[in-house]
């Protein structure tokens, strides 16, 4: 637990904490704990917030709370779902090396799902660069006609991407600053859970990633 660490500090944590730390991620309940920071955010954007947890580069929705009114979207949990047309799943897929990407799309395949579907890698990482540079990942009817997902990725304490937080509406014509506002509730949202998790907040990965200047 600890190491004797001379010349001073005298002692520093031990690797013993490493293994304690991985029991109690594996032990948390990840769903319920969030579960009143996605009430809050459906209040907010009154839309459907969702969970995603990374499975190698999938996500796997494991809590939802429906947005006010009668809308309600089939969005089931506990399964596996395309990474390139969903928002969450593009923000876990911004978070990572082109090669990974590029394997991620060869297990999963890019099948078209509506007109707006992303078919080809190439455009997808077009798309992942715009995702990194705003902060959130869109997904505009790419999966579902009249649908739009925003998300935004959360990282663990070991610095990898663990999963998103999404939410979901019907696709209007809403503005441009509309969108932008409601993907930065979404990128606050999934800083919370970074929190939670010992893990950074994207704005301070991406300083941390800056090279320094002269």
């Amino acid at each position: 637990m600890l190491h004797d660490g001379r010349p001073g500090p005298r002692y520093t944590l031990g690797t013993g904490l490493i293994r304690l730390g991985d029991i109690a991620r594996n032990q948390l309940p990840l769903g319920d704990l969030c579960r009143p920071l996605l009430s809050e955010l459906s209040e907010l954007t009154k839309m459907t917030s969702r969970l995603a947890i990374c499975d190698e580069g999938f996500p796997v929705f494991i809590e939802r709370v429906d947005g006010p009114g009668s809308v309600r979207f089939h969005a089931p949990l506990g399964q596996r779902e395309k990474p390139h047309t969903s928002a969450a799943g593009k923000a876990m897929l911004a978070t990572m090396a082109e090669a990974q990407v590029r394997e991620v799309c060869r297990q999963a395949g890019l099948p078209r799902r509506t007109s707006h579907t992303i078919t080809d890698v190439e455009s997808l990482l077009d798309n992942l660069a715009l995702v990194r540079s705003n902060g959130f990942a869109l997904d505009d009817e790419e999966d579902a006609e009249g649908i739009f997902c925003l998300g935004a990725a959360f990282f663990g304490h070991d610095g990898a991407v663990a999963g998103a937080v999404s939410v979901t509406g019907i696709k209007g014509d809403l503005p441009a600053w509309r969108v932008n506002e409601l993907g930065q509730a979404v990128r606050r949202a999934a800083d919370r859970v970074s929190e939670m998790l010992g893990g950074q907040r994207s704005a301070d990965r991406v300083a941390a990633a800056r090279p320094e200047s002269a």
